[in-house]
């Protein structure tokens, strides 16, 4: 990866198998989570959209990339993600395709988030289903939170940067 790269130019694949680049979001401030519908934290997706709807109209995004490598906790194609998302939660913020967010196969996107805040004790290391990380406005991804953090309790931080 380039070191100039901007979050803007990374490629990311929707859940309906469109590609794209972040550049639709340029200006907005994001929120990025690894998320999983068989995980204890899965029900974080409520409040995932309930963060989305409160703050969409004045500029937050919310993007949800489902990821499997964690005790195979994302087992379904993109279809059962979809059905599972908004039967369930209502999820209406955007969904992307599965990614792999640690080894070999890390996502670009996720190569990027991680160097840009690191985790406990410095490690690059995604942890579990639902990381989140809160990009700024002008790309600067400015803080990386466990999956144990509420999307209630990231509130606080998303306020000042709308």
């Amino acid at each position: 990866m380039q070191e100039s790269q901007s979050i803007y130019d990374m490629e990311v694949t929707t859940l309906e198998g469109e590609r794209q680049t972040l550049e639709p979001y340029r200006g907005k401030v994001l929120l990025i989570v690894n998320v999983a519908s068989k995980c204890g934290f899965t029900p974080q997706y409520a409040g995932l959209e309930a963060l989305y709807r409160s703050y969409h109209d004045r500029g937050l995004a919310v993007l949800g990339f489902p990821c499997d490598q964690f005790g195979h906790q994302e087992p379904g194609n993109a279809e059962e993600i979809r059905s599972f998302c908004s039967l369930t939660y209502q999820v209406s913020f955007p969904m992307f395709a599965k990614v792999e967010v640690n080894g070999p196969e890390t996502h670009p996107l996720y190569r990027l988030l991680k160097s840009a805040q690191k985790g406990l004790l410095g490690s690059e290391a995604i942890k579990w289903n639902f990381t989140k990380f809160l990009v700024n406005r002008t790309g600067e991804v400015v803080q990386r939170y466990a999956p144990t953090t509420t999307p209630e309790s990231i509130a606080q931080d998303v306020e000042p940067l709308l």
